[in-house]
């Protein structure tokens, strides 16, 4: 039989084995096996510790999923604050925050899903990575903007035809905004060395996501009834 599971699950890579003829040792309890054994990835464990690995295994649901996008979005809107606050007290945009946005967005998705990773759990990972990343350059912008609004207010108030002109509605205005700040980093392409290589980043922290939010497989197979190899000698 075969399981899938994430974190908190040991993980098995050697075996070790008993001094005794015949016998193994159960590479979990560090107990001799006796009777039928089973195989953790490979490697030989006791009936009852096969068991119990099997138990603590996190088990898919909808609650854990849902878990993890509330955790996800958490983390999305935390890597957005980080990115903004950087770039604000700075003066710099820089890339690299992405890497941290990745990880933060892939960690809190699995922290919330209780270590349950999967398909779509590393999709809502990069969903989430990207729109945060994305995103923030819509404060950015208008951080930028407010500093020159005070000019604007000036110029509008000597040129009456300027101040005559419709302004867009605020709702209006927020779905533009969302609009082009979830299109930026291919915006940015205009120009292509600056654009290109925060593409490049953007996919990096992306693939941390996704690598943070992927479902470990653990196969347990057994019970098997032949002795358990021992080491030679």
């Amino acid at each position: 039989m075969q399981e899938k599971a994430s974190n908190g699950v040991p993980q098995f890579a050697t075996a070790e084995y008993s001094r005794q003829p015949g016998g193994a040792i159960c590479k979990s309890c560090g107990k001799s096996i006796t009777g039928a054994s089973y195989r953790v990835n490979g490697v030989p464990v006791c009936g009852s510790c096969a068991q119990r690995i099997k138990d603590q295994m996190p088990l898919d649901s909808h609650a854990a999923f849902a878990r993890g996008i509330c955790f996800g979005v958490g983390g999305a809107i935390l890597g957005l604050a980080l990115y903004v606050g950087f770039a604000l007290a700075t003066g710099w945009i820089v890339g690299f925050v992405s890497l941290a946005v990745g990880y933060i967005v892939g960690k809190a998705i699995a922290f919330g899903s209780g270590g349950v990773g999967g398909r779509r759990y590393q999709v809502a990972a990069v969903l989430l990575t990207y729109m945060a990343v994305s995103l923030a350059a819509v404060p950015i912008a208008l951080s930028q903007q407010m500093k020159q609004k005070s000019a604007q207010q000036q110029a509008r108030a000597s040129d009456p035809a300027t101040a005559g002109k419709p302004t867009m509605s605020p709702l209006k205005a927020l779905g533009v905004l969302t609009a082009i700040g979830l299109a930026s980093p291919f915006l940015d392409l205009a120009n292509p060395a600056h654009g290109v290589i925060g593409l490049i980043i953007l996919f990096v922290g992306i693939r941390i996501a996704w690598r943070l939010t992927a479902g470990r497989a653990v196969n347990i197979t057994g019970p098997i009834n032949d002795p358990a190899p021992a080491a030679p000698g």
